[in-house]
């Protein structure tokens, strides 16, 4: 796969053994997915899949379930943790901006935050272009991304905290520094234990609720709701969370 906005992005992901560890007991948004998707036996598509931690229980409910993700090492572990239980998912490394699946949906999901890896306005057009050509009309597509609440981000955040790590306690320090004028922002955390030290980085873009709304009407989506959380709050200035559901008119 060619160089693009995501190749050099991604060192959060090297070890999907150890983020799939670390999320695996998170389940605000499959739980949100599964009351989503009241038929059973429903073709979907993921995007971002990482790890599969909603595609294989998506997977067990009796949906048909396409996954994608730009990481290969995510998705064949992935695949491993799929293969291990029984469950049959469709799974192939993909860049979201440029979809290329047999069939098409009428619902797609991302979660994880993974629309802040759309770090240009170009990218984040193709994503919906991407998206409309593999939903059927009246089709649904729900992500999630963090609002971007402006007198946090401009703090350059730095924190310190220890992890369990292969049964072995590792610090953690970890600093973010927000970048107003592209609206991203660079997280970079270095690891540290008695038997090595490396970092690893992140850049993370902020979309304003403005933005989202034209964004998503300029690509011919109805925006049916915001939430400010998985499970439903209330979105407000202060929401960690945007959580969006649109239907494709």
């Amino acid at each position: 796969m060619s160089n693009n906005e995501f190749s050099d992005n991604l060192s959060k992901y090297a070890n999907p053994r150890e983020y799939d560890e670390t999320y695996k007991s998170y389940a605000a948004d499959l739980e949100f997915i599964k009351a989503h998707l009241v038929e059973s036996h429903q073709t979907i598509i993921e995007l971002a899949c990482g790890t599969g931690r909603l595609a294989i229980p998506l997977a067990k409910q009796g949906h048909l379930v396409y996954g994608v993700d730009i990481d290969a090492g995510m998705l064949e572990y992935a695949q491993k943790k799929a293969d291990a239980e029984g469950h049959n998912i469709h799974l192939s490394v993909q860049d979201c901006t440029q979809l290329n699946l047999p069939i098409k949906s009428n619902f797609i999901y991302m979660t994880g935050n993974s629309f802040q890896h759309f770090l240009t306005n170009e990218s984040q057009d193709a994503l919906f272009i991407s998206v409309k050509k593999h939903l059927n009309l009246n089709g649904e597509f729900i992500f999630d991304t963090r609002n971007p609440i402006l007198q946090e981000l401009l703090n350059v955040d730095i924190s310190e905290e220890s992890i369990e790590l292969k049964g072995e306690i590792t610090k953690v320090i970890s600093q973010e520094k927000y970048n107003p004028l592209t609206q991203i922002s660079a997280c970079t955390s270095t690891y540290i234990s008695s038997k090595k030290e490396y970092k690893d980085g992140i850049k993370l873009r902020y979309t304003y609720p403005l933005e989202l709304k034209r964004l998503l009407e300029q690509h011919g989506f109805e925006l049916i709701h915001i939430y400010g959380s998985w499970k439903k709050a209330i979105f407000d200035a202060n929401s960690i969370s945007m959580v969006v559901h649109a239907r494709l008119k």
